[in-house]
């Protein structure tokens, strides 16, 4: 008698995680982090990622946090690496800007990390090469943006130690000619 062994089938990533990670969670969570509080009278809205990040010191990091159960329902959906790694910067931009006081605040306001990370989400299962190909030109241009907040200070403290140092050579070499 011949017995047949039926393979076992693993279930995708994108089913772990339970209802934790469904859609409907996920977005509410970026919705009372980003903006579920309106100033009345304005089109101005912030969540409790704005109002922590009033905290001085460690507001802007319990934000990132928060930001990450984001990070991780993307990951265990099977997100592309692009897409995560666009995921990844936008939380990175919003503690390290948020980290500066007042104008931190509300940049992390205009910013909303969550929202965009939520839309990038639902739009990786919906058109995933558009959203693929968006994150690589998004962290294209963030590469060019840090190269040239690394060079410019670079060439200013180069141009700088030229000159001090010409003046100090020029003006020594001028006072042994008296």
């Amino acid at each position: 008698m011949q017995t047949t062994v039926k393979p076992e089938i693993l279930s995708p990533r994108t089913k772990r995680g339970g209802a934790m990670f469904d859609d409907e969670h996920l977005d509410i969570l970026s919705h009372v982090l980003d903006d579920f509080i309106r100033i009345p009278g304005t089109s101005i809205r912030f969540g409790l990622d704005g109002i922590i990040g009033l905290i001085p010191g460690v507001g802007d990091a319990i934000g990132g946090i928060a930001s990450c159960v984001i990070l991780v329902a993307a990951w265990v959906r099977g997100v592309p690496s692009p897409v995560l790694a666009r995921m990844v910067s936008n939380v990175a931009i919003e503690v390290v800007v948020g980290a500066i006081p007042v104008v931190g605040d509300m940049f992390d306001i205009a910013w909303r990390a969550n929202r965009r990370n939520y839309a990038l989400l639902t739009g990786s299962v919906e058109a995933p090469r558009k959203v693929t190909r968006r994150s690589w030109w998004f962290l294209a241009g963030l590469c060019v943006l840090l190269m040239v907040l690394v060079m410019v200070p670079t060439l200013l403290v180069a141009w700088l130690s030229v000159h001090v140092f010409a003046g100090m050579f020029g003006m020594d070499s001028h006072m042994r000619s008296r």
